[in-house]
């Protein structure tokens, strides 16, 4: 049984920095696409970025491009979140996901609904 664990949340003030990270263990092969999420009080969840395992090709958020860094150590099923220049509006439970799957993969790995595996969620606070 694949098991996601976080760490790395806290709060902060705003225009500081965290970085989250997330391992996977319990995986007998490498993921498919790992991605952070997010879910702030009384909205809905929001994919913040996506990485490919094999090809690291990774996606944004608009709102987040330029602060936040999705990367990966492909070899541990480990990912982390750089964020940078942090605002209030980050505030939120952010967690991390996985896709195991073998075989080929059409999908675009930005719906929760894609993902098998869910950390348990780690949070993040910035305040003004």
């Amino acid at each position: 049984q694949v098991q996601l664990v976080e760490s790395g949340g806290g709060s902060v003030q705003a225009g500081g920095s965290l970085r989250l990270s997330c391992a996977a263990s319990g995986a007998r092969y490498s993921s498919m696409c790992m991605a952070w999420f997010r879910q702030a009080p009384g909205k809905e969840r929001e994919v913040v970025a996506r990485i490919f395992s094999q090809a690291g090709t990774t996606y944004y958020a608009d709102s987040l491009k330029g602060r936040f860094t999705i990367s990966q150590v492909n070899a541990q099923n480990t990912v982390y979140l750089q964020m940078n220049s942090l605002q209030p509006d980050d505030t939120a439970m952010y967690y991390c996901a996985a896709l195991f799957r073998l075989g080929r993969y059409g999908g675009t790995c930005l719906s929760g609904s894609e993902y098998n595996y869910w950390g348990q969620g780690t949070q993040v606070t910035v305040s003004s």
